[in-house]
Formats: structure tokens, C-alpha cells, sequence
């Protein structure tokens, strides 16, 4: 009797046995912020440690989660850090408004993302995918950067899911600056973590010089649309912002607001989905059985521009995967709140500045939260199985802030990951270990290259 697969358990970064001192943690925030916690925060519930005389706690329980993010989310509001190293790319946008601000954006743009949207984008998504195939299918015969393909990839989807326009023209620029941001400007330093938002450091004189080339692109593809015949019914996501307005106060967006709402979109939105497909890849060539029993499911459904908007549901083998990859590499590693007013925790105090972090890649791989925590295993995401708790499985947050567009990134990485095993089977082109390294998003630490063989 053949013994089952032992499951896959992907390369790791280091775990510390004891708390890094502020000066090595400084480093590794800006080299791979995975590398920060100690054994035992995979262990514990609650973790109180100081940074600068400044109190962190770490969360890793669903009460107190539900608390920072649900029941008193409005005493909790993104950290300064967060604010200034991140608005240079999104700007003013639904991210990182807070208050009455956010609560104005998210009405005005939540009718636009609702899941009854998705089948118009999801021809998009089967548009891209096949013609990205058609161009793999001729590379075949050589190692591929999956990455960078899927990045391309994702940014075609976002390009013409937002503005109905091919990124040919447009898509190295953005993929350009979104890396050059990454390579040094969202890295993030001392002064970065110790001073208010509002106090410019020299770091911030180069971000707001970014900040300036980063609009101008934007309002260039923006002016572009806008030339575009008129049409009667939505065409995209663009029309749709256009054309929302808030409900209790007929408020639209600003040509400003329009354009920090579509760098969000374009910049969260096209960067995690391609991680995660790319995560997903990875994980199913290291898993072959997993791999051809998902193989076996797309087989049966053939995915068209026409039929893309009801195929999600017929692939839940491939959503299994996307979620247990989006587990194991969750885009968004980390959560970060100060707190504003005075608040308490199972005994512990939360004075007014103090950070609470919330860490999707510990929850995900926490002791006492999962069986088997490190190993790729899909069917947890299926039926039998029971659904993970609330609040313990987070890869696009919770409450009020949760990811609008969620449902549209799950349906766009389950029906390419479908497509994609549906005509290949992918293979490791070398036998090097790919570790995850977390700066802004989790991505592999080194460009990694893949086979792809016809089915």
C-alpha cells in the first residue's frame, strides 16, 4: 500500500529564540520584517514589549482582535509610520483616510466593488489570462520568471478593469516606479517610526519627489481615458467612480480623490494578487499530487471572456489553494493601530499612543491556532473541514477597513490559477529553497524560475 505524500512545508525565514535588540530589529524591518518575532510569539496570546519608551503589544487572539478592529475600531488608527511611508504611492485615498473622511470614501466607493461588479470585470481577467498563456505556451522551452510575469499579468487586469485600456503603453512605467518605491522608499527607518507624520525628515523630501513623478503618471493614464468615446452603461471600474456619489450627501470625488482611489486600486490591488498567484504556483510545484488534483477540476471548466463571472464557484479545489497560499504568504504580513484614546486588554492596559500590531503571518501560522501550521495543505479550506475561526485567519483584515476589493482578488487568482494548471504543468526549473522576505508586501527573496510543459 503506497504511504500518503508527507505534505510540503516551504522554506522559512529564521525565527529568533529571544527579542531582537532595538538596533537589530531596526535592521530587519528593512530587510525581511519576518524575521522579527521571537519563538515565542507563534506560541503565545499576548506579547508586551517597548520600543523607544513606546508600548507594543502583540495580538494573537480573536477577542482582541475583534476589539482593535471591529467593536473599538475607532479608537485605533493607522500608525504615523504607516501614513507617511506609504502616501507618497496611495496618497489620500480609502487606505489611509481615517474618520469622517474614510467613512465618506468607503460609501461612495463600496457600491462600486460589490460583488454584483464583479462579473463585468471578471472578462477582463479571462482576456488577460489567455492571452498571457498564449505567450507562455511559446516560452515553454525555457525557465520563466513567474513573478514578473504575474505581475505584468495582474497589472493588465487592473489597467483594464479600472480604465478599459491595454497597459502596453503605460505598464513598464508603473511597474518601474512601483519597484523603485519598494527598493528604498517603503523601507523603513528610525525617524520614520519616532516622529509625527507630519514632521519631514530627508527620507520624506525624496518620497514627496516621488510622490510628484507618481501623480503625473497617474494623471496621464487618467487624461487618457478620459479622451475615450462616452458610453452609455459602465464600462469599468473608472466609469463606476465617476459616476458614484455618496448616498446621504450626493458628494462625488474630486479629480484629486479620483486619482488617489485609483493609485490604491492599481497599486494594492494588481501587487498582492500577483503574490499570491505566484505563492500559489510555487506551492503546487512543490506538491504534485495537489497540483494534479487541481488539474483534474479545471479540466472539466473551460473558462471564457463569456462564462468567467459564474466559473468562481465551480473551482473550489482552486480557491482552496489561493486560500491556503494567501495562509502561508498572507500579501499583508503585518497590521499596525495606534491607539488614540485609553483602552484595556485582558488586564493590560493601552495608553493613548501605544502601538497595537495584529501579524497575519504569525495568526496564520500560530501553534495553537493551526494543525500543522508550516505545511501547504488545501483541504483545509474544504468541506468537511470546519471554516477557521473569525479573526484568526486575516490575509485581507477584518471589520469596517476589510479589503473592498477582496472578492474581486479571489476571483481573479482562483480563475488564472485554474487557467494556468488547465494547460501546464508547472515545475521548479532549479532546487533552491524560495524564503518569503516581508518589507511591504510578502514576496520570494530572489527571482525564482519555473517550467512550464504543455498538458
Amino acid at each position: 500500500m503506497a504511504r500518503p505524500e508527507r505534505p510540503f512545508e516551504p522554506p522559512r525565514p529564521a525565527i529568533p529564540e529571544r527579542e531582537l535588540s532595538w538596533h537589530r530589529l531596526l535592521a530587519v524591518l528593512r530587510t525581511n520584517a519576518l524575521e522579527m518575532w521571537p519563538a515565542r510569539a507563534y506560541e503565545e496570546e499576548l506579547l508586551v514589549q517597548r520600543f523607544f519608551g513606546r508600548q507594543r503589544l502583540l495580538l494573537n487572539t480573536a477577542d482582541g482582535i475583534k476589539q482593535v478592529l471591529v467593536d473599538n475600531a475607532a479608537n485605533y488608527r493607522r500608525s504615523p509610520a504607516t501614513i507617511r511611508i506609504l502616501r507618497p504611492i496611495v496618497g489620500r485615498g480609502l487606505f489611509l483616510s481615517d474618520g469622517e473622511d474614510w467613512k465618506l470614501q468607503r460609501r461612495i466607493i463600496a457600491p462600486a466593488l460589490a460583488p454584483r461588479v464583479i462579473p463585468l470585470l471578471s472578462r477582463h481577467i479571462a482576456e488577460v489570462g489567455r492571452e498571457t498563456l498564449t505567450r507562455l505556451a511559446a516560452m515553454a522551452a525555457e525557465p520563466v520568471d513567474l513573478l514578473a510575469v504575474l505581475q505584468l499579468l495582474a497589472l493588465e487586469v487592473a489597467g483594464r478593469s479600472m480604465f478599459s485600456l491595454e497597459m502596453a503603453r503605460h505598464g513598464p512605467a508603473l511597474r518601474r516606479m512601483i519597484a523603485e518605491f519598494g527598493a528604498s522608499l517603503a523601507r523603513p527607518y528610525l525617524f520614520d517610526m519616532l516622529l509625527p507624520a507630519w514632521w519631514p525628515t530627508l527620507r520624506d523630501l525624496a518620497r514627496r519627489r516621488f510622490q510628484r513623478r507618481w501623480a503625473g503618471l497617474m494623471d496621464g493614464i487618467i487624461e487618457q481615458r478620459l479622451r475615450a468615446p462616452a458610453a452609455e452603461a459602465p464600462r469599468d471600474l473608472f466609469d463606476l467612480l465617476r459616476a458614484a456619489r455618496d448616498p446621504e450627501t450626493g458628494k462625488a470625488f474630486s479629480p484629486a480623490e479620483l486619482r488617489d482611489q485609483v493609485s490604491t486600486m492599481i497599486v494594492a490591488g494588481h501587487e498582492t494578487t500577483a503574490l499570491a498567484l505566484f505563492w500559489s504556483l510555487y506551492l503546487l510545484a512543490s506538491a504534485p499530487a495537489i497540483q494534479d488534483r487541481l488539474a483534474e477540476e479545471a479540466a472539466a471548466v473551460e473558462i471564457t471572456p463569456d462564462s468567467a463571472g459564474e466559473t468562481p464557484p465551480r473551482l473550489p479545489y482552486a480557491r482552496a489553494v489561493v486560500s491556503e497560499a494567501l495562509r502561508l504568504y498572507p500579501p499583508a504580513f503585518l497590521i499596525v493601530r495606534e491607539a488614540v484614546g485609553t483602552d484595556e486588554h485582558r488586564g493590560i492596559a493601552i495608553p493613548p499612543g501605544s502601538l497595537v500590531l495584529i501579524a497575519p503571518w504569525l495568526l496564520h501560522r500560530h501553534r495553537r491556532l493551526w494543525r500543522d501550521p508550516d505545511a501547504f495543505d488545501p483541504a483545509r479550506f474544504l468541506e468537511p473541514a470546519p471554516p477557521p475561526p473569525r479573526f484568526t485567519y486575516l490575509p485581507f483584515g477584518a471589520g469596517p477597513r476589510v479589503c473592498v476589493g477582496a472578492q474581486f482578488a479571489l476571483a481573479e487568482a482562483t480563475l488564472i490559477l485554474a487557467m494556468t494548471i488547465r494547460r501546464f504543468r508547472v515545475a521548479r526549473a532549479d532546487a533552491a529553497p524560495v524564503r518569503p522576505v516581508a518589507v511591504v508586501t510578502t514576496q520570494p527573496d530572489h527571482p525564482a524560475m519555473f517550467r512550464l510543459a504543455p498538458r
